[in-house]
């Protein structure tokens, strides 16, 4: 109920807002099992999706957003179910969830890329979708956020108003003809990457052939740099006049 109510509060908000703009939502049916993969620029995005659709959508997010008062009433009325990121454990556990949804002949969205673009760019999918999809007999729709970053660009919370936000919906897509190879790491590989492309071609996004690096682990390389850095040792004529060194 909580969802419902919520819904019907803050979709007009948002459409006042915002200029939001729907493009494909006749291409998802009124109900049965289906599995939306998006591209994540922005926190916002798990907002303007549930929002804009007219059936309910669950995403797995991570715990952290649900031990802290200021945003977890907005995931458990949105009806989020939380998972810690860390380990093999907790993906199988998020799959596990996600298959519940799906069996029930609900509408799970999964972000492929595991974590929200550093830079905008669309980055490597995680071959989850291809395994949810296969283990589900569920079809996939990608699904392309454009302007949310924009609006709210990562570490700003207050977003910038009125600004042009655009979710586009491809048309369903098939894997039938690989449920008897649910565990075949190279369909699993083909499956997400034909996803991929598909999101790559809704959002006109730049593509990089490498997993995005979460905000953790990219400040942890930074500090690996800087220790490197620092025990590296500096030549102590660096000030001199080019000749001088040179002599």
């Amino acid at each position: 109920m909580a969802y419902w109510v919520l819904k019907a509060i803050l979709t007009p908000l948002l459409r006042f807002l915002f200029r939001v703009r729907v493009e494909g939502a006749e291409h998802l049916s009124d109900d049965g099992a289906a599995i939306l993969a998006s591209n994540h620029v922005s926190f916002s995005d798990s907002i303007f999706l549930p929002l804009v659709l007219r059936r309910r959508v669950t995403f797995v997010a991570k715990a952290e957003y649900f031990d802290d008062p200021k945003t977890a009433w907005i995931f458990r009325a949105l009806g989020q179910i939380p998972i810690k990121r860390e380990g093999g454990s907790a993906a199988q556990g998020a799959l596990d969830a996600a298959s519940e949804v799906l069996q029930s002949g609900g509408l799970f969205g999964i972000y492929p890329e595991g974590t929200r673009s550093p830079d905008g760019r669309l980055y490597k999918g995680h071959t989850g979708v291809a395994r949810l999809a296969l283990r589900n007999h569920a079809p996939v729709h990608a699904v392309a956020m454009i302007g949310t970053r924009e609006a709210q660009p990562i570490g700003q919370v207050v977003p910038r108003f009125f600004m042009p936000i655009t979710v586009r919906i491809s048309k369903p897509m098939s894997f039938e003809r690989y449920y008897d190879r649910a565990d075949d790491p190279r369909v699993l590989r083909e499956i997400t990457d034909q996803v991929m492309f598909e999101l790559r071609e809704l959002s006109g996004q730049e593509y990089v052939s490498a997993y995005a690096k979460r905000k953790a682990e990219q400040e942890g390389a930074a500090a690996d740099q800087a220790r490197i850095t620092a025990a590296i040792p500096m030549p102590t004529n660096l000030d001199r006049p080019l000749a001088a060194a040179a002599g």
